[in-house]
Formats: C-alpha cells, sequence, structure tokens
C-alpha cells in the first residue's frame, strides 16, 4: 500500500533536515576548531580564524532564516512582531553578507598563500594576519550600516497588508511597498555583493591556472612518487575552489529567484520558502567542504579505520 505524503509535510521535512543538518554540521567544525586550538595548537593555522569566523556567521543565517520559515510551515501565526521582525531580519541580512566576506576572505588567503615569492603580490604574505583581522572587522562595518538601513523599513505582515514589489515574507513586509527608496537599497546590496563575488571568481580563476600549471609541471616529473604526490597548499586550494564553486552557483540562482520575488506583483508564499532554502543551501554544505582536507579529522578516521580492523582481526583470531 503506497502512502503519498503531502506537499506541505514533505516541503516541512526537508526544511527541518537543513535546519539540523547545518546547525549540526557547523556546530561540529566550530567545535573542531576550538578542540584544535586548545588541545593542539600545532596544527592551528592562520586561516582557521575566517574558518571559525565564516562557520559562525552560517550557524546565525541558518537559524534566523529557517526558524521563522519553520514555524510558518507549521502554520503559526503571529510569530514575529515589528520588534520581531526588525531584529531577524536585520540578523539574517548580516549573517548572509559577513557569510559572502568570510568566502572573498578565503579565496583571497589562498591566492596569496600559493602565490609565488617572485610575484607582484608576495609583499602581502606578512601581513596576512593584518589583512584578515582588518577586513573582516571591516566586513562587518560595512553590513551593519548598510543593513541598519533597513530596519525603519521593515514591520510585521497584517491581514489587511497590500504588497507592490518590494520585500515580503510570511510574517514581514515592507513598511511603504513600491517605495523608490526600495529599488535603491537593492542597488546598494547588489553592488556590495557583486564586488565580492566579483573578487571570488578572479581568485577562482587564479587557483584554476595555478592548478593546471602544477599538473603540467608534476607530468614532467620523472619520479613517480613525486608527480603523485599532493601538497598541503595544493589540497587546500582544491578545497576553497570547490567551496567558491558553490557558493557563486548558489548564489546566482538564490538572486535570481530574489529579484523575481521582489519585483512580482502577486506574491507566491511557497516560493519565498523554497528561496529561503536555497539561500541555506550554502551554509549547510560549507561546514562539509571544510571538513574534508582537515587533518585533524584525517587523522581520527585513520585511527577509526586502524581500531576497526584491529577489532575485526581479533575476532577471526578469537
Amino acid at each position: 500500500m503506497n502512502i503519498m505524503l503531502p506537499s506541505d509535510t514533505i516541503f516541512q521535512i526537508f526544511l527541518i533536515l537543513q535546519f539540523s543538518l547545518g546547525v549540526l554540521g557547523n556546530s561540529a567544525l566550530l567545535l573542531l576548531y576550538i578542540h584544535t586550538f586548545i588541545f593542539r595548537p600545532q596544527y592551528k593555522k592562520l586561516i582557521d580564524s575566517v574558518c571559525i569566523h565564516l562557520t559562525i556567521v552560517n550557524i546565525l543565517l541558518i537559524v534566523f532564516l529557517l526558524t521563522k520559515e519553520i514555524m510558518l510551515s507549521f502554520g503559526v501565526t503571529n510569530f514575529l512582531d515589528n520588534i520581531g521582525c526588525k531584529a531577524v531580519l536585520f540578523s539574517f541580512r548580516v549573517s548572509r553578507g559577513l557569510s559572502i566576506c568570510s568566502t572573498c576572505v578565503l579565496s583571497t588567503f589562498q591566492v596569496i598563500t600559493i602565490t609565488p615569492s617572485t610575484s607582484k603580490w608576495a609583499w602581502l604574505k606578512p601581513k596576512l594576519s593584518t589583512w584578515i583581522f582588518s577586513s573582516l572587522l571591516c566586513s562587518w562595518l560595512i553590513n551593519i550600516l548598510i543593513y541598519g538601513y533597513m530596519l525603519p523599513m521593515v514591520v510585521a505582515k497584517s491581514n489587511n497588508t497590500i504588497v507592490g514589489y518590494g520585500y515580503t515574507d510570511g510574517y514581514c513586509v515592507n513598511k511603504h511597498p513600491g517605495s523608490q527608496n526600495l529599488g535603491s537599497f537593492l542597488s546598494l546590496i547588489l553592488i556590495h555583493d557583486l564586488f565580492y563575488v566579483t573578487i571570488m571568481m578572479w581568485a577562482s580563476l587564479y587557483m584554476v591556472i595555478f592548478l593546471y600549471r602544477h599538473r603540467k609541471g608534476a607530468q614532467h616529473l620523472r619520479t613517480p612518487n613525486l608527480s603523485s604526490q599532493t601538497s598541503p597548499e595544493r589540497k587546500a586550494t582544491h578545497s576553497i575552489l570547490s567551496l567558491v564553486s558553490c557558493f557563486v552557483l548558489i548564489y546566482w540562482l538564490n538572486n535570481s529567484v530574489t529579484l523575481y520575488v521582489f519585483y512580482a506583483k502577486e506574491k507566491i508564499p511557497k516560493l519565498e520558502s523554497v528561496n529561503s532554502l536555497l539561500t541555506t543551501c550554502y551554509p549547510t554544505i560549507c561546514p562539509f567542504l571544510l571538513m574534508k582536507n582537515n587533518k585533524v579529522i584525517l587523522q581520527f578516521i585513520s585511527s577509526f579505520s586502524v581500531l576497526r580492523m584491529t577489532c575485526f582481526q581479533s575476532s577471526l583470531h578469537g
């Protein structure tokens, strides 16, 4: 007997799964970095501070966006009032902006790290720690200023709210739908995002060229052992390149849907919720891409495999 679940129930399951997977994955990665900083400082790297920052803002993004979507999917009404709308939307947008900035800093950091000492960018290497701190601090200030301007524009949705073009979700809406200021504000957000995405795409192109040249150079080596070895820099470059590629793909899909929803005169609530799932895809996938080449995790997996083989051999002899 086949039992078909209603589409709303399937969507609720997706929301809860993505929320759980995203929060647990990022929390596990954050605990891993904290463990490394405290108990294994020999594995600590400068790039870890950026990863910690990215992991924290990813958790905030998922929690602030998907909590209200889960409540909405279960039919909870009046979950957010005016102050709640302003606080949740501000926190989500700032977290999203910081996620973009952190990913950009990660990709740029890796480009500077793999840059040859003869390059014109080599002078940045000794200043990486200062540059990272300054970049992240500026990112916080810029995002707080941009989205602080948004606070007076957002109110809780009421039953008699009429929506023109502009922002809306299940609980919140623009105070003055169709206002000219909304288009200007959206343009400001897009310029901010595109600035960082352009840098990411440039960094990705540089890393692809680096990997191609590295592979071509390895093919000319006569010793198979040397040519088959993968350097830590190359592993890290592969990992960050995957991260940036994932981000850029999801970013363009997400922005396309966001623009459609923003300018549509008749709002489609389900499409807005699907867009929220799309928005949280990157922060959900991100920790697993970062874990892929983490030394502590690889050592743990190796130790676990050895322990499993030892137990298996003991059971055979027993």
